[in-house]
């Protein structure tokens, strides 16, 4: 089984207006931050490490689970919004169907969105703009631990029975942390819903990712 290593950040340094640094992160220092910052989107090339992060992932799943790889243009169809600026598409999908497939889909933006099980995306950064204040090493903790999470088991999606307004997900790493949330089923197609209904596992809790037997692995050539 092989050992997953992120590939390094490089230290950028940026400027606003003024010439001063900016310290991605700490940006605001706990004050809130100016109005217009909500509709700026600046040094967008901080995130664009995020990209080999997601190649990393994708490598350690292939040598350390029991999946197969689709790398095939398609394989974006998976997302329930999908980008116009699609860099690449690749499927990692668990030979045990009870265990939940997660593709990641790179843009140029540079964004990485991972769709997990049936019904829900996950973007990477989430919001790009400055008022967030995001930096490439914090959302690549986020983007690691929902790809660990997954694999885990810690992940569940629900629809709502009824009235069947809404569809829920959970990532769950027991005893660390959880983050779950839902969106309404009239922003989803009405065969991805009815999909997800015949599609979820009994209660919607998705099992862990077998591991690769030791000395095998799966590689696309």
């Amino acid at each position: 089984m092989s050992e997953y290593r992120r590939p390094s950040i490089p230290t950028e340094i940026y400027s606003d207006e003024q010439g001063h640094p900016i310290e991605y992160g700490n940006r605001w220092d706990g004050a809130s931050p100016p109005a217009d910052a909500y509709s700026r989107v600046g040094n967008l090339q901080r995130f664009a490490p995020l990209l080999a992060v997601a190649s990393a992932l994708i490598e350690w799943l292939q040598d350390t689970y029991d999946v197969t790889i689709d790398q095939s243009p398609s394989a974006a169809t998976d997302l329930l919004r999908m980008p116009d600026d699609v860099v690449s598409a690749t499927r990692v999908v668990p030979r045990d169907p009870s265990a939940a497939t997660l593709t990641f889909v790179l843009t140029r933006f540079p964004e990485v969105v991972i769709h997990a099980g049936t019904l829900h995306d996950f973007r990477f950064p989430g919001c790009a703009c400055d008022a967030c204040d995001d930096n490439a090493t914090s959302v690549a903790d986020e983007l690691e631990w929902t790809v660990r999470t997954v694999v885990s088991g810690g992940y569940s999606e629900q629809v709502d029975p009824w009235p069947g307004r809404w569809v829920e997900y959970r990532l769950d790493e027991l005893g660390a942390r959880m983050h779950s949330g839902r969106t309404r089923t009239s922003a989803l197609t009405k065969e991805r819903v009815k999909l997800a209904r015949t599609a979820l596992p009994p209660a919607g809790l998705w099992l862990p990712w077998r591991l690769l037997p030791q000395g095998e692995s799966d590689h696309v050539g």
